[in-house]
């Protein structure tokens, strides 16, 4: 497994997701703005604070009434360095470097047995995450304003998760760190953390998790059952996604499952029951909410837990009040067929393919629901959602009879439309080089193969939901059907991939000396770091932005000339490389 340079850990793929201080406006309250605008920001925050002081109050005093549920306390016996048990719960280390986690019980006793099994990897996980908040806001001042600000945000979370997902959320949050105590008490963290993504994707706007996921069945597999496979996009860091967990739950009440996240998470955002049921989520264009409400994560938890069916699946999304927009990729056995709920706090919408055997999802709604919704219009229009699925058809065009190595080939598919050159790590393509993991199901054989590290170039490694939920999985003594893996992608051992890796440290270094004023580059940094990527439009336009501050006004007007030329991600970045262009040409004049 590779090991990045930390400073490397948050690489940022366009121009609103690569300029770390550009992000920070967004998410810190404009934080670099004049001290008045700070000082009337704090102010208005008191306000709302003093406004609403009882209900964060009593958010933050709220915990769980667990009495009802029986609790063993875990005493975890280490088998080795990689392998951990309790009972008939286990966590393990794989070859392939993934983390397997098998806990039963009921709610307080499955929240204990997580924490007890996962405490160190779950500690590392937490420390990552707010490590990267402390780096984002240094000022101690500006902390206590976020942290303020959260507790406000996140006053009516709590009225909105199941109890039974409180109870275990308090089980799990004993084993929590006591460092960031200050941030807020450990349950209510927990909690907190099951809304990052949604807060993130809502307050940034920025499509943290632009992802890609599809289903297809009858004539459009080679055995015609139902296959689906899904990239989850969402990068915090390589350090964030190398401890990757599968999670293998068999609750007291429900549907046993497995899901595939990080350490710390009860929620869902891939995964599969034994009944059948998949899902995965895709972020959509939000507004900016008022207040959190339940974290889509453990909406679709609540599916995979307690749906045998997509009318079960629809049921228990449209009862839920969510907080930002979100599509959820839902197949099923029993229906052999897949269909997409389409979820946001003001409509819902399901899309359903009724005439067709294969469905796309990106990040646009595509239900009637949404038709004329201007938000998701433009999103189309400007984002790079459309030309991922359309690229998705163009494959599925080429291959019209997918099976699991197919489908990992898709998914694992770097190219742009007619198989034009976009550069690596470019978010048009349906691989976009940042993948947490990605994951392909078939349903009706209760199979999952989950991709390994680095991305999802990595060996997928097979389960079989039949065994692992059943006595032939203490006999055999393994988690995983090795025999039906399939092969880790050649890209992984290219020149091209190492240069890609190198690409992305030098990456930071260009960032760097754009936002700071004593980094002055070496003469010819800026042509091996273009050399290593040449197809992609992000290099030729952060030389530009590096030039345009060293006031080299004829080469930055090269650079974004050449931006220019390249496939560009979205239509706001082609307008901010013309922008720096015209800005460019006048100091020319």
């Amino acid at each position: 497994m590779r090991i990045m340079n930390s400073k490397n850990i948050f690489i940022i793929h366009s121009e609103a997701k690569r300029n770390e201080e550009s992000n920070l406006k967004k998410i810190d309250f404009s934080f670099r703005r004049k001290d008045r605008t700070l000082i009337l920001i704090f102010l208005s925050l008191n306000l709302c604070l003093i406004l609403t002081s009882c209900g964060i109050r009593k958010s933050i005093e709220h915990l769980p009434d667990v009495q009802q549920y029986s609790l063993e306390i875990p005493k975890v016996e280490k088998v080795n360095d990689s392998t951990f048990s309790f009972n008939q719960n286990y966590l393990t280390k794989n070859k392939q470097q993934l983390w397997e986690l098998y806990i039963k019980g009921n709610p307080l006793q499955l929240g204990y047995n997580n924490g007890a099994l996962t405490q160190n990897l779950m500690q590392k996980q937490e420390e990552i995450f707010f490590s990267k908040v402390e780096g984002f806001v240094p000022s101690k001042f500006k902390q206590n304003l976020l942290r303020g600000f959260l507790k406000w945000y996140n006053r009516k979370m709590y009225l909105n998760v199941r109890n039974d997902f409180q109870a275990e959320l308090y089980g799990l949050s004993h084993y929590s760190s006591e460092k960031y105590n200050f941030i807020a008490p450990k349950f209510q963290r927990s909690m907190y953390l099951h809304g990052a993504h949604d807060i993130g994707h809502a307050m940034q706007d920025l499509m943290m998790v632009g992802c890609t996921s599809l289903a297809v069945w009858n004539e459009n597999t080679e055995d015609g059952d139902l296959l689906i496979g899904r990239n989850f996009d969402f990068y915090v860091g390589d350090d964030f996604a190398k401890n990757k967990l599968i999670e293998l739950v068999e609750p007291e009440n429900g549907i046993p499952y497995l899901s595939v996240s990080w350490p710390g998470m009860i929620g869902v955002v891939s995964g599969m029951n034994k009944e059948g049921i998949t899902v995965t989520i895709n972020a959509g264009k939000s507004k900016i909410p008022l207040t959190a409400k339940t974290p889509i994560s453990l909406v679709t938890r609540e599916i995979l837990q307690y749906a045998k069916n997509i009318d079960e699946a629809i049921e228990i999304a449209k009862k839920r009040k969510v907080f930002v927009s979100e599509s959820i990729l839902v197949g099923s056995a029993n229906d052999k067929k897949a269909v997409i709920i389409e979820v946001s706090p003001k409509n819902f919408g399901v899309y359903d393919v009724a005439n067709s055997s294969k469905v796309f999802c990106t990040n646009h709604f595509q239900s009637d629901a949404y038709k004329n919704d201007k938000r998701n219009q433009k999103h189309i229009v400007e984002s790079h959602s459309e030309y991922r699925y359309e690229k998705l058809q163009e494959l599925l065009q080429e291959d019209k009879k997918l099976n699991p190595e197919k489908m990992a080939a898709i998914l694992r598919d770097q190219s742009g439309l007619k198989g034009e050159k976009i550069g690596y790590g470019n978010e048009k393509a349906i691989n976009q080089l940042l993948a947490h993991h990605a994951v392909i199901f078939s349903p009706e054989k209760k199979l999952v193969w989950v991709s390994s590290n680095p991305y999802q170039l990595g060996e997928f490694v097979c389960y079989d939901l039949n065994e692992i939920f059943s006595d032939k999985r203490l006999k055999s003594g393994e988690f995983a059907k090795s025999n039906m893996n399939i092969a880790k992608d050649p890209f992984v051992d290219s020149q091209e991939f190492e240069n890609y890796e190198m690409y992305k440290l030098m990456q930071s270094e260009i960032t760097d000396a754009i936002d700071k004023d004593n980094i002055v580059l070496s003469e010819d940094f800026t042509l091996e770091y273009q050399s290593l990527n040449p197809d992609y439009w992000l290099g030729y336009y952060l030389a530009g932005k590096y030039y345009y501050k060293l006031h080299d006004y004829q080469r930055a007007k090269t650079e974004f000339e050449r931006a220019l030329t390249k496939e560009i991600t979205t239509i706001p970045d082609k307008e901010n490389v013309g922008k720096y262009l015209k800005k460019t040409l006048k100091k020319l004049r």
